[in-house]
């Protein structure tokens, strides 16, 4: 039973903390800007799997992590081995920012801080489910980097996805104040990244804001599994674009013998910015999505178990019916252009 007064509190006290991490981060990004700082700590120089044709300064990770750690640490201390972890991995990835780092130094430090947080709050569960589930957060790390290539689409679907958490955690039968402000933190900073990069962006989350990022939606989202506060499938739904979009990508590299740590085109975002949509309206059409698949599992909450799992399949059918869609005018989009037709 959804508790709403108490629900209601809870939320009010979020937006509180939503409203303080985006002036933060705005603030120290917006500095960084004005003083020339944010070109000396990370340039982004396209590439070949870049959908931008100038550099352009990767340093929201400066503005959005240093503001969650710190609001966790004075509003959700108990989750401290989640800000402990996001705080490493940022140092990390921006040393590689800056100056490049081997692909086995990189991943080492994923399953570090993978691993730290599973070990310090491991959930009363069968060794291997937490195995399995230490392999998830893994790819959740590495595939939030692999969506941040389009103006606007992973900070507006951090704002959202965060957002999601926030509320969820805030009507679950077993509501956990603690993740509803750590996860608001992280809404509220994503929003004042957003400010400085919509399209045109002057700012990239770069990997030492991406990386943290995505451990944080899998730190977070087991955090809430272990705690009962949600079933295992609600994060995994609220991030499904990401998660949908980044996994059949790698698996189609995987099938044609492609090296899938190489720069490439190939994500559903980036196509659809290619055949014509742009960052903007691609970004927008990802947060419409986005956003109806957050609100089916934050209502289906509420529901018997049976379907809550039928609405689950519901959404994987739409998200599969979606990228049909976005395959097919790709396909057209090529012979167009004289193109071969890729798979």
């Amino acid at each position: 039973m959804i508790d709403l007064a108490n629900s209601t509190g809870i939320l009010s006290a979020a937006v509180v903390v939503s409203i303080s991490s985006f002036v933060a981060c705005a603030l120290i990004l917006g500095a960084l800007l004005k003083t020339g700082l944010a070109w000396r700590l990370a340039t982004d120089i396209p590439n070949d799997r870049s959908l931008h044709s100038r550099p352009t300064p990767r340093v929201g990770g400066w503005g959005i992590i240093p503001v969650v750690v710190v609001a966790i640490i004075m509003v959700a201390p108990n989750l401290w081995a989640a800000a402990a972890g996001a705080a490493f991995l940022a140092a990390v990835s921006q040393v590689d920012d800056r100056r490049g780092l081997p692909a086995r130094v990189r991943f080492a430090a994923h399953l570090a801080a993978v691993a730290f947080l599973v070990w310090s709050h491991a959930a009363a569960a069968p060794l291997w489910i937490l195995v399995a589930l230490s392999f998830l957060l893994l790819w959740l790390v590495n595939l939030y980097n692999f969506m941040d290539g389009a103006d606007g689409l992973a900070g507006g679907m951090t704002l959202l996805g965060f957002s999601g958490y926030a509320v969820g955690a805030s009507i679950s039968a077993h509501p956990l104040p603690e993740l509803t402000f750590a996860s608001a933190a992280v809404a509220g900073a994503a929003a004042g990244f957003l400010v400085f990069n919509l399209h045109p962006a002057r700012i990239f989350l770069g990997d030492a804001g991406s990386i943290p990022l995505g451990f944080l939606a899998g730190a977070l989202g087991y955090w809430g599994w272990s705690g009962g506060v949600w079933p295992i499938w609600f994060p995994a739904m609220v991030f499904s674009p990401f998660i949908g979009d980044a996994s059949v990508t790698l698996l189609r590299r995987l099938l044609r013998g492609e090296k899938i740590w190489q720069a490439h085109r190939e994500h559903y975002y980036q196509r659809m910015v290619q055949y014509g949509l742009g960052h903007a309206k691609t970004a927008k059409i990802w947060y419409v999505i986005m956003a109806a698949g957050i609100m089916l599992a934050v209502f289906s909450l509420g529901w018997p178990s049976t379907l809550q799992w039928c609405s689950v399949g519901a959404w994987v059918v739409v998200l599969a019916l979606i990228a049909i869609g976005v395959d097919s005018r790709w396909r057209r989009f090529r012979v167009a252009h004289s193109e071969q037709p890729e798979v």
